[in-house]
């Protein structure tokens, strides 16, 4: 059997492995074995003021393309002591200012760029990706299940409006690359979810999640991972934009997918460490997804982190587009 693929199936047999344990135990967090060691939490986090008053307004000399949002640099609190093992310990960053996409890329706009390009993505040569069956609780890798095709090529196509899945680490950057964009980093993504604030609010749009017709994230709603309600709408992915936009006009900025980042994953206090990449390291997600639930991950949370090897194709993970503000050449 082939190594990546290899790597694939036990990608998967440890998500199932998780959710397993949360069926039988309710936790919350990884098995011992896939966790990190717990790094030292301090007393309290760092402190870092709340940016008051209007926001900085982009440069005149830059021009903001459509579809994406001027987000201002500063400084911001990364990470928190109330999520899982992998958000803490909370550190300050500083954030230069950056364009972000306004949603993640979607199933309409990825494929303008198939076929501009002729690009194939992993899961098609792989020929399977990763599907999690709500009948069985599991995680399977399934035949022709691809970005066009999420849930497999019996199953409905991908619609056109909602966020592109089923898209490795590696077949995003050709679309960045292509698109003239970068993925951004995980700092620079909470920045952008904490409203470039600091604000101390548990979600890019506020306090609350919301329930029914006014939830404000495409989460798992129910008894997790045994019934989900779709309660808040949508089952699976949702269009992009349909669960409103933040102060700087960004969406799904919680919930919907989980979008890929430039990171290698790290816990957070070995972020200083010399690092060098691996078959086995994983890219950093940030964002949450339909599949996240507040007696698990949480995932949708501006602090949420969850990983995967940049390989892996899975039917809940995409990404959206960031950009410096003055483009070499442009």
């Amino acid at each position: 059997m082939p190594l990546r693929r290899l790597t694939r199936l036990t990608r998967l047999t440890r998500l199932t492995l998780v959710l397993l344990l949360l069926g039988v135990c309710g936790c919350r967090s990884e098995p011992a074995a896939d966790r990190p060691a717990a790094p030292a939490v301090p007393a309290v986090p760092p402190t870092v003021p709340v940016v008051e008053g209007p926001l900085p307004a982009p440069p005149d000399d830059v021009a903001i393309p459509d579809g994406m949002a001027f987000i201002p640099g500063g400084t911001t609190l990364i990470g928190a002591l109330d999520g899982t093992p992998l958000e803490r310990p909370p550190f300050v960053a500083e954030v230069e200012p950056f364009l972000l996409d306004r949603h993640p890329v979607t199933v309409a706009e990825f494929r303008r760029f198939v076929e501009a390009t002729g690009y194939v993505t992993e899961a098609e040569r792989f020929g399977d990706a990763g599907v999690f069956d709500l009948e069985t609780r599991t995680w399977r890798l399934v035949p022709g299940a691809t970005w066009a095709y999420p849930l497999g090529p019996d199953a409905p196509p991908a619609p056109d409006d909602h966020p592109v899945t089923q898209v490795s680490w590696n077949d995003a950057k050709a679309y960045l690359d292509w698109a003239g964009k970068r993925f951004p980093t995980e700092v620079e993504w909470e920045h952008a979810a904490r409203g470039a604030r600091n604000l101390r609010r548990p979600y890019a749009w506020g306090a609350e999640l919301g329930t029914g017709a006014a939830a404000r994230a495409n989460t798992w709603t129910g008894v997790f991972p045994h019934t989900n309600t779709a309660e808040d709408g949508y089952l699976y992915t949702s269009p992009v934009g349909v669960f409103g936009e933040t102060e700087l006009g960004l969406t799904d900025m919680g919930g919907n997918v989980w979008e890929w980042c430039a990171d290698w994953f790290r816990p957070y206090d070995q972020r200083d460490r010399p690092f060098r990449p691996d078959a086995s390291s994983e890219k950093v997600q940030r964002g949450g997804s339909f599949m996240c639930h507040a007696s698990y991950c949480h995932g949708y949370r501006v602090s949420g982190r969850s990983h995967s090897t940049p390989e892996t194709s899975l039917f809940h993970v995409g990404f959206r587009g960031a950009r410096d503000l003055y483009v070499e050449g442009s």
